[in-house]
C-alpha cells in the first residue's frame, strides 16, 4: 500500500517531458507529444505501417477532402489494410467549425483510439486543436498550452485566435 501510494505521488509529481521533434516514413513536421499522441503534417500512406509498428491504433486526418494531394479513400484503405483506426474530421484552416473541435475533443479522449497519430497539412491545424484539448480537458494554463500548440506546429494567429476564443466559450468558470 505504501509503495502504491508513493508510486502516485511520483507519477503525479513528475514533470510533464515536453514535445519531440520525430520522423516516420512519409511523415512531414512530426512530433511525439506524449507516449498515446504523435502529430503531423501532410501524412502519406506510407507512414502507416510505421504507425502501427510502433504500435498506433488510429490515425486523426484532419485534412479536408478537396486540399491538394488528399485521397481520403486511398488513405482510409491504406490505413485500414495494416489494422489502423482512421478517423476523418475535416478542419477549415481559414476558419474552422466549432463543431469540428467537438468531434475533435471526442475522438481524442476516446482511450480505445490510443496511441493516436493526429495530422493535418503543416500540424498548424493540430496545433491549434491540440491547444483547446489541453486548456479544456487536462487543464492547462493557456500559456503553457499555447506553447506546446507552438512546437507541435501552430503558427497562424488566426488560428491561435480560434482556439483562444473556443477555449474562452467554453471553459468552466
Amino acid at each position: 500500500m505504501i509503495i502504491t501510494a508513493l508510486l502516485l505521488i511520483l507519477t503525479l509529481g513528475a514533470p510533464q517531458q515536453a514535445p519531440q521533434k520525430t520522423t516516420i516514413p512519409g511523415g512531414m513536421n512530426v512530433t511525439r507529444v506524449d507516449a498515446t499522441v504523435m502529430c503531423g503534417g501532410a501524412t502519406t500512406d506510407e507512414a502507416f505501417p510505421a504507425l502501427k509498428k510502433e504500435g498506433f491504433v488510429s490515425v486523426l486526418n484532419l485534412r479536408q477532402a478537396d486540399e491538394p494531394g488528399v485521397d481520403l479513400q486511398a488513405s482510409r484503405a491504406a490505413a485500414q489494410s495494416v489494422g489502423l483506426r482512421y478517423v476523418h474530421i475535416p478542419v477549415r484552416g481559414a476558419g474552422p467549425d466549432p463543431s469540428s473541435v467537438d468531434a475533435f475533443l471526442t475522438a481524442v479522449q476516446d482511450r480505445s483510439n490510443q496511441p493516436m497519430y493526429i495530422h493535418c497539412g503543416t500540424a498548424n491545424r493540430v496545433g491549434a486543436l491540440w491547444l483547446v484539448k489541453r486548456v479544456l480537458v487536462d487543464g492547462w494554463d493557456v500559456p503553457r498550452a499555447t506553447e506546446e500548440a507552438n512546437a507541435i506546429g501552430l503558427t497562424s494567429e488566426n488560428l491561435r485566435k480560434f482556439a483562444l476564443d473556443y477555449v474562452a466559450t467554453h471553459q468552466k468558470k
